[in-house]
């Protein structure tokens, strides 16, 4: 019995990695290159520098190498604590960002960063 329930433990443990990890790559994917309907290294370091993160695009460089990296890490399962301080840094950053606008997401809060 212990067996059997490793094995779904270790199976709901591997989908919330490749999930998550997903997810933050793709979300640094738009950073870096611009997939996935994303502003690419240009917008994106414009939009940071018109909201004070200066320089633009040293910080979006940054923030998609923390998001791409970590996220593609945590769904390999390689390097899972730095990957996850690199992630849990990069949302960190975001939440702050989303800060003013309140916690939900519909009006641009950091619902979805935190």
């Amino acid at each position: 019995m212990t067996c059997s329930c490793l094995d779904r433990r270790d199976l709901g443990l591997l989908l919330l990695r490749v999930g998550t990890g997903g997810v933050l790559a793709a979300h640094g994917a738009q950073k870096l290159f611009g997939w996935f309907g994303g502003g690419g290294l240009e917008g994106t370091g414009a939009w940071m520098e018109s909201i004070g993160y200066a320089p633009g695009k040293a910080n979006a460089t940054v923030a998609g190498l923390a998001e791409a990296g970590g996220g593609t890490l945590l769904a390999l399962g390689l390097a899972t604590p730095a990957a996850g301080s690199a992630a849990a840094g990069a949302m960190a950053g975001a939440a702050a960002v989303h800060t003013p606008h309140g916690f939900f997401s519909q009006g641009g809060g950091y619902e979805y960063p935190a």
